[in-house]
């Protein structure tokens, strides 16, 4: 396919099975990588070959550049598919595979830094017409103390102080009062600099009744992009999504079309190539909308939108990067249904979510019918190793309308037999059971507005 007959997948776990699957559909082979600690795991046996590349730990094996290039380069690797998270939004692993004369299968280096400045992506929303919150300049170092406080006085309270460079909720920090704001800008470099290299900083408005709503778009070259329409994932803990669904159950008619349109417009203003999601904040009383950030990579949830599309996101992500666009047509594209994501956690939920690391003696989730989908990284017998995350599996269900979706998915956790460590299971069911969830008032507050009902054993 346009060049690409091996694919090196720069990942592990439930992410590199999946895009094996998709290799294997498309007749490609599929070599994984692996550090000492997964050299049994289901990845590496998903895959038709694999490469050790380093110790246990991601800074010594999956986030080695030199390493996992030479891993290529030994395997005759036509490409490199990063996955989501370790290098995925790394621009200069981009050039660096690309430089080898390899294809990435992923936007252009200069879509991935650019979009991960989230300053800068801000400015570059706001240029191609997408609504953005109020929010301050580029802050580094002590200037960003300078004026902060009238900044914020002026748009009002509360404001969240973000990190520049950052992702993941890494160092966010909501501030309610102007004595609160210089700690919080403090706190917030200090991550920033720990984990990003980067002490830049910038303000933002806080939406106090907000819905995370984000929309998958694909790029296709020459300045064209599409859109499959948009997923919300707004239950989060601390700012870590961990059930998606696809459509929103609070997006109008009217504010899918003018998000939609938004999200395709930045795409296309980047000439973005490939799998990208342009997030939303969507205010709940006004039912305005704001740009957030863009993901320049495939996302843990695309799922809930191949359930409802049918479309494969990662062969469309490969057959882009071959050169070899499918032929998507806006117009033709649908919505049918609706489905739900549900995030599978090695971690005690009623102990702070502690991780959880060991063997899962008994790991049965059975599958009814096509409608009921299970992207797992382990299986019956796997190690949990301590050194990633503690990401089991993603369960995906999909339903004629999301009463039905919910059903499902109750009772496909209801019926799971996951035994040797603890995990999320009976968290999820509280969510899924609780009444505000089943009315759709799925908020970004919606966990710790009912923690106490939720962290409820039962």
């Amino acid at each position: 396919m346009g060049g690409i007959n091996r694919i090196l997948i720069a990942n592990r776990g439930e992410i590199a099975c999946r895009i094996a699957r998709s290799c294997r559909a498309l007749g490609i082979t599929s070599i994984a990588v692996c550090s000492e600690a997964d050299q049994q795991a289901l990845h590496v046996r998903s895959c038709d070959e694999h490469r050790l590349v380093g110790p246990a730990r991601a800074q010594h094996s999956y986030l080695n550049v030199e390493r996992i290039l030479e891993a290529a380069r030994e395997t005759s690797a036509d490409a490199v598919h990063p996955g989501y998270g370790f290098m995925a939004e790394n621009a200069g692993f981009a050039e660096a595979v690309i430089d080898s004369g390899m294809i990435w299968i992923g936007p252009a280096p200069a879509s991935i830094r650019e979009m991960g400045d989230k300053a800068r992506a801000r400015s570059i929303a706001r240029d191609a017409g997408v609504p953005i919150l109020p929010g301050s300049d580029r802050l580094t170092g002590d200037a960003a103390l300078d004026g902060l406080a009238d900044w914020a006085q002026g748009v009002g309270f509360p404001v969240l102080v973000k990190a520049s460079a950052g992702g993941g909720g890494i160092g966010m920090k909501r501030v309610d009062r102007g004595s609160e704001l210089q700690a919080a800008v403090q706190s917030t470099q200090g991550l920033a600099r720990s984990n990003f290299g980067d002490d830049t900083v910038f303000l933002e408005k806080f939406i106090p009744r907000a819905r995370h709503v984000e929309v998958q778009v694909l790029g296709l070259g020459g300045g064209r992009a599409v859109h499959l329409f948009e997923r919300e994932c707004s239950i989060q803990r601390r700012y870590q999504k961990i059930i998606e669904e696809a459509p929103s159950p609070a997006v109008t008619e009217s504010v899918r079309q003018r998000m939609t349109q938004a999200a395709v417009a930045l795409a296309e203003s980047q000439d973005y190539i490939g799998a990208g999601t342009v997030e939303f904040i969507l205010d709940d009383e006004t039912g305005e909308f704001y740009f957030l950030e863009m993901n320049t990579r495939i996302q843990v949830e695309h799922p809930v939108t191949e359930m409802v599309t049918g479309e494969d996101l990662v062969a469309h992500q490969i057959r882009v990067a071959a050169g070899e666009p499918p032929g998507l047509v806006q117009q033709d594209l649908r919505c049918d249904g609706h489905a739900i994501e549900l995030r599978l956690y090695a971690e005690d939920p009623f102990n702070n979510f502690m991780p959880q690391p060991g063997t899962l003696t008994t790991f049965d989730l059975p599958l009814a019918d096509s409608s009921i989908r299970l992207d797992a990284g382990y299986e019956q017998g796997s190690v949990i190793p301590p050194y990633y995350d503690p990401l089991i599996a993603k369960l995906i269900v999909a339903g004629a309308d999301r009463q039905e979706a919910i059903e499902k998915a109750v009772a496909a956790l209801r019926g799971a037999r996951i035994e040797g460590i603890r995990t999320n299971v009976p968290f999820l069911l509280n969510v899924l059971s609780h009444r505000a969830f089943r009315s759709g008032e799925t908020l970004t507050s919606f966990i710790p507005d009912h923690e106490a009902e939720l962290l409820r054993a039962e």
